[in-house]
């Protein structure tokens, strides 16, 4: 079939390299516009842009894809279909209904759980054992088109996020190829999705990825993992902002108040509401990453003293 694909961040790239090694036509891609990053704050091409002009597809970067310079462009380029994976922006009916066979979204959970922007972060901070991806039919409601196709993944005790999706991108791709293979031959079938069981997914901000030391310590693990890589799990120190890396936790730990330190010849634990956990690594302000035992050691941490 003639695709076009539509997508922005690194998580989408597995899907493109297994669109182009599927013997499907790649048209162009649509990605977000090119963004400010790094010290400099210069403009950087997406992931996904940056894949396309590395192999010579056309980059569509639309600031809406209302804009009638970019409808008019998809009309011209006349796609069978257009698969999507993690475009970050809402599309609307008039695109929606360009392609012949639709729009198509690889979303990271098995819908209707966890509709929207953050599906894995939130499969970890709530403690779900087993999720997955699927293929869907895009339509105006948030995530609620319905079903290709799934597949499943089990949750690890010790997944971040980032480990989570790295494994569902790669698992999704063949996924997706499979959908349109599908499509292509004319046996898709979808299902709609139940009306029970429906849970959303917002994004995870700055502060929800602040540690809350009065939670279990089965709480905290996860909020860390769940935010690991991003936002990025943090806590305060002598009233500067650290941030964390994974934690253990530990069953038969000293007995301490949530946030108090606890410096050992093998590292640092902190207290919960219930048993300890231990850090992992520590980054302070301005400095690198490094294992908790170090970190402690630079900053002379004392006996008593906590995050806050």
């Amino acid at each position: 079939m003639r695709l076009v694909f539509a997508g922005t961040p690194a998580v989408a790239v597995p899907a493109l390299d297994a669109i182009a090694a599927s013997g499907h036509e790649l048209l162009a891609v649509v990605t977000r516009p090119d963004a400010p990053a790094g010290r400099g704050r210069g403009l950087v091409r997406s992931p996904v842009g940056a894949w396309a002009d590395a192999h010579g597809v056309e980059v569509l970067t639309p600031a809406r894809p209302r804009e009638p310079e970019f409808l008019d462009r998809l009309r011209e380029l006349a796609p069978d279909c257009v698969p999507v994976v993690a475009y970050g922006a809402l599309v609307p009916p008039v695109a929606l209904e360009i392609p012949a066979h639709g729009w198509i979204n690889l979303h990271f959970s098995l819908l209707p759980a966890w509709r929207g922007a953050a599906p894995v972060q939130h499969a970890v901070l709530h403690g779900d054992e087993v999720t997955g991806a699927s293929v869907f039919e895009l339509e105006e409601g948030l995530d609620t088109g319905p079903v290709y196709g799934t597949v499943t993944d089990e949750i690890r005790p010790a997944d971040t996020s980032g480990d989570l999706l790295e494994r569902l991108a790669h698992s999704g791709a063949g996924l997706l190829v499979a959908v349109l293979d599908a499509i292509g031959a004319g046996t898709a079938r979808t299902v709609p999705q139940p009306a029970d069981g429906v849970s959303l997914a917002p994004k995870l901000t700055v502060e929800d990825a602040r540690v809350r030391w009065g939670d279990p310590a089965f709480a905290v693990d996860r909020r860390i993992r769940a935010c690991t890589p991003a936002p990025g799990p943090w806590t305060t120190f002598r009233d500067d902002r650290v941030k964390l890396g994974p934690v253990t936790p530990v069953a038969d730990g000293p007995e301490l108040k949530p946030g108090e330190l606890h410096v050992e010849k093998s590292g640092v634990l902190v207290g919960t509401a219930t048993t300890p956990v231990r850090l992992g690594e520590v980054r302070a302000a301005g400095k690198k990453a490094m294992p908790a035992g170090d970190w402690a050691r630079g900053a002379r941490v004392t006996a008593g003293e906590v995050f806050a």
